[in-house]
């Protein structure tokens, strides 16, 4: 039987490359930072990295995972509600609902787990959830993995979104579902508004937070902070894996019945390994050191501006962005890998984002700003830019 389906795999591959669409993993054998070491011993700088704050290599969470292991051990051996339940998932999980403003926290995995495990538990064939139309995978899978009735409204378009609310109101509750930031334009969700049409026709509002979580608002609270919603949001999911230390683990915080419901029901919380101690040890470490200080996120926020200023006086066609990403529009898919290649030959380690990952027609290169990146790192991205978008033909 195999050899059909093997023949049908080699034809689908074929053709992925040929389209080329084809994803190579290039391999890192340095830690995660601004400079790293590829297996070919090549020295690069990482603009593709979720690292927001510099913090997947910092020495206080390397401390603080090290202490853990010896304390805790490496893992728990067991899901949460049987023995997998430790002092330090506890205590981290109170440490975020504090960050956020919420009033419980449960962990997952991952926040892929938490957005596969949110609706089902919480939402029947009675309810309807209205989602953004760019929001993550993951929320797109676990809205499917639920019965209630779909709505799709275009992106943060405030006047389809009140108009799906309108059809909506057939229906028992209502979930307004949106990204904090969309991850390949970097545009945030206009949460204030979602909230005056969610407060206007009696309904809940979930944000994920994941890519906006330590990068949005003054202190890094998210789109809840920026908007001064915090508090006011009924489900927020995030991860540990992006600004937060780069490491996995996701979390869902929200209203403490919302929580309690999703400890009885979650399957991804109810059969999957609890995170190691050693990851919630550092994140307990994270939230302390965020709660401290804003450095991190001042650098990030002026890093941001910098770069995406001289890109654009360069030339080059970038989406607004009030985060952390910036979108180098090229429109073409082989001409985003053509343009990462060539950059990676000037020591510029970004990568191209093409069809099914973008819509077709919108490929383009995805710049990730670091607080771990100094003002000399971003002018020799800015100058290698310039140099391959004239070669490539896509600036003057």
């Amino acid at each position: 039987m195999y050899t059909n389906f093997q023949e049908f795999l080699t034809g689908e591959l074929s053709a992925i490359k040929e389209a080329g669409l084809y994803k190579d993993e290039r391999i890192i054998v340095s830690p995660q930072g601004a400079e790293i070491t590829l297996n070919t011993g090549q020295k690069v700088l990482n603009f593709c990295a979720n690292n927001y704050l510099g913090l997947s290599a910092n020495k206080k969470l390397v401390e603080a995972a090290r202490q853990a292991l010896d304390t805790h051990g490496y893992g728990m051996s067991s899901v949460r509600f049987i023995c997998g339940t430790g002092d330090l998932h506890k205590e981290l999980e109170q440490k975020l609902a504090h960050f956020f403003g919420t009033e419980d926290t449960i962990l997952y995995a991952s926040c892929f787990d938490a957005n596969g495990g949110v609706f089902e538990p919480l939402l029947t064939s009675d309810d309807a959830i209205i989602s953004d139309s760019l929001n993550h995978a993951s929320i797109i899978d676990g809205v499917r993995l639920c019965k209630a009735q779909r709505y799709r409204y275009a992106n943060a378009d405030m006047n389809d979104l009140e108009e799906k609310l309108k059809e909506a109101q057939a229906q028992r509750f209502r979930l307004i579902v949106t990204d904090g930031v969309f991850s390949m334009d970097g545009n945030v969700a206009p949460l204030d508004r979602i909230y005056e049409l969610a407060n206007k026709y009696n309904a809940m509002i979930m944000v994920d937070e994941s890519h906006s979580a330590g990068v949005v608002g003054e202190t890094g609270r998210g789109v809840t902070e920026l908007y001064n919603l915090k508090g006011k949001i009924e489900i927020i999911t995030g991860t540990l894996g992006k600004a937060f230390g780069g490491a996995i683990g996701g979390f869902t915080t929200g209203k403490k019945e919302i929580i309690d419901m999703l400890r009885q029901r979650s399957r991804p919380y109810l059969f999957s390994n609890s995170i190691p101690p050693l990851v919630a040890a550092a994140g307990i470490k994270m939230v302390e050191m965020m709660t401290e200080t804003n450095e991190l996120q001042d650098k990030l926020h002026f890093n941001t501006k910098y770069f995406m200023e001289k890109m654009m006086k360069a030339g080059f066609d970038i989406k607004p962005t009030e985060s952390a990403i910036c979108a180098v529009m090229l429109y073409d898919a082989k001409l985003s890998q053509e343009m990462a290649a060539r950059l990676l030959r000037e020591g510029i380690y970004v990568i191209g984002f093409y069809y099914p990952v973008v819509p077709k027609g919108e490929a383009r290169i995805r710049v990730q700003l670091s607080a771990a990146h100094e003002t000399e790192h971003l002018d020799k991205a800015i100058t290698a830019f310039i140099k391959v978008g004239k070669e490539l033909g896509i600036i003057k």
